[in-house]
């Protein structure tokens, strides 16, 4: 299903976006040595319930992974990429920690993750792991807009990650969002530009760029649900939610304060 949002819809959606965005970016800022991942999953709890919103994740249970997530964010340590269940973790100095949130709120999704390092270790892989996705990211935003085509975002976020190195696995990317969390169009991380739906205002788009340092095979945890990378490499992933309007793409997930 692609759904177009009417203006009323879009505008709940810049609320929805930027409550993820807020909260991100608080959970970011409590993330220190010794934070357990099940501290930030209360702290996520907590911020969306509190805001009225629900959870994108708690309940749900796609093929791919064991049962419902049962847990409010993804938490994703190092070596785990995608859909990372917090478990009993305190987090350690140079760790590379990626925070994927999802929620609802007036009835829109909207869908975000940042990579960041904790404490004041800076290892250089995981630093060009987080750039690479983030340029990633920047570019397929910039080629999203209004008579654009799925193609030419896969293509610029595919050139920016093959560029610095990376190979790319295409079984899961970007995707289509609107009532639900995950809906068509599906949006690749590589791809041929000029191919695919063509982009008209009032589509929401989930973008999210992610690479494993040193292979693009994945392998599925014990918990059934997070994703690492087969080597035991570091990874990093970005997403942002955008809105194609007349005028272009509009990033949803960014703070109410940065909106101002």
């Amino acid at each position: 299903m692609i759904e177009i949002l009417n203006p009323t819809l879009l505008a709940r959606a810049r609320d929805t976006g930027a409550l993820v965005a807020d909260i991100l970016q608080t959970v970011k800022s409590r993330s220190t040595i010794g934070t357990n991942l099940l501290d930030i999953d209360r702290w996520a709890k907590d911020m969306i319930l509190e805001a009225g919103a629900t959870s994108c994740y708690v309940d749900y249970a796609p093929s791919f992974g064991r049962g419902p997530f049962g847990h409010y964010i993804c938490t994703a340590v190092n070596d785990a990429v995608l859909h990372g269940r917090p478990y009993d973790y305190s987090l350690a100095d140079g760790d590379l920690l990626t925070l994927d949130l999802a929620v609802s709120l007036g009835g829109v999704a909207a869908d975000a993750a940042i990579s960041f390092i904790v404490g004041d270790t800076r290892p250089p892989e995981s630093v060009a792991l987080i750039s690479a996705t983030e340029r990633a990211l920047a570019a397929g935003i910039a080629a999203a807009g209004p008579g654009a085509r799925i193609g030419d975002i896969a293509h610029a976020i595919g050139t920016v990650l093959t560029e610095a190195g990376y190979s790319i696995n295409t079984e899961f990317g970007g995707h289509g969002i609107g009532s639900t969390m995950h809906q068509d169009p599906h949006v690749p991380n590589t791809g041929r530009p000029g191919r695919g739906y063509t982009l008209r205002p009032g589509l929401l788009l989930a973008l999210e760029p992610w690479v494993m340092a040193d292979t693009a095979r994945l392998v599925t945890d014990a918990d059934g649900w997070t994703l690492r990378s087969a080597t035991g490499c570091r990874t990093a992933h970005s997403e942002h939610t955008i809105a194609i309007t007349d005028d272009g793409a509009e990033i949803l997930t960014i703070p109410k304060q940065a909106r101002a």
